[in-house]
């Protein structure tokens, strides 16, 4: 899964039009983050990979590849490598009364199966319990033409929706900076990058997955930390208020200058998606 991004923005079929962009930064030898954007699922995902002599390049592009194996073996009927497909089918005597509850319950089985995969690979090359490489993973998905918009998050990639001008975070990070905050800490605070789990190193995980509140014309942002952890909210809402008129793809290459602007120590990617209610269907394409 090269990151090779399309030339030009692509349309996803209950999303809208995607454009995603990686970039290695200044400092770094190699990009360890990868993303997906595939319209035959109507899914985007970003992964930020870690573990050192290229484990993080092989951990991002993994957790994005079998998260998309299981979605299209739960959706589409297509086999999992070792695994019959399991389809998914509507049950006509469920309780819920709408696509969120299904949504969450195939989320949380893709994420977990991606990082049991994962860990395995950790545990047989000798480097299991927390000591093996691991990635990131923050994406959207929309299961069916009527169902939800839903948020899937592990560590501290981000997704943000920008609205009326305004950019507004939708994940949370899994850091320990962010629990620290949270209990109201605001001295001698933990450092940023901290994570408290990500796929991969340890053989349980827990995603945050929810339902995302939508409207047409919503640009949606999926960020590794090379971009918001260099750059403050307030800039990057600066930047995309005086661009917004910008092709997706002019957007992001000004995102990531700007995270190299602010000197670009880090492996960077975004992905926007212009969400249209509307959106028809394309070839899938992988970055």
């Amino acid at each position: 899964m090269a990151i090779v991004p399309p030339a030009t923005a692509v349309a996803v079929p209950r999303l809208g039009s995607a454009f995603g962009l990686s970039d290695r930064g200044r400092v770094r030898g190699n990009n360890e983050d990868n993303f997906l954007i595939d319209p035959t699922l109507s899914l985007l995902a970003i992964c930020d990979g870690m573990g050192g002599h290229h484990g993080g390049e092989i951990a991002a592009e993994q957790t994005l590849e079998e998260i998309r194996n299981f979605l299209m073996a739960t959706t589409q009927g297509v086999p999992l490598p070792g695994h019959d497909a399991v389809l998914y089918e509507p049950d006509p005597d469920a309780t819920w009364p709408d696509q969120t509850m299904p949504a969450i319950a195939t989320l949380w089985d893709a994420v977990e199966y991606a990082n049991d995969r994962l860990y395995q690979r950790n545990v047989n090359s000798g480097t299991g319990n927390l000591y093996g490489m691991g990635s990131t993973l923050t994406g959207i998905w929309r299961m069916t033409d009527d169902g939800p918009l839903m948020c899937f998050h592990v560590g501290d990639s981000r997704l943000y929706r920008f609205r009326d001008y305004e950019l507004t975070r939708i994940t949370k990070d899994h850091t320990l900076y962010q629990q620290a905050l949270d209990e109201g800490i605001v001295d001698a605070l933990p450092n940023r990058n901290l994570l408290l789990q990500a796929i991969g190193p340890s053989p349980s995980v827990r995603p945050d997955i929810k339902a995302v509140d939508t409207t047409p014309g919503d640009v949606y942002l999926l960020c590794t930390d090379g971009l918001h952890g260099l750059v403050p909210e307030i800039e990057i809402e600066r930047l995309l208020r005086n661009i917004c008129y910008l092709s997706l793809e002019e957007q992001c290459n000004q995102l990531i200058a700007l995270a190299n602007d602010f000197g670009g120590t880090d492996n960077v990617t975004a992905v926007l998606i212009r969400y249209d209610d509307q959106a028809n269907s394309d070839k899938p394409i992988v970055a």
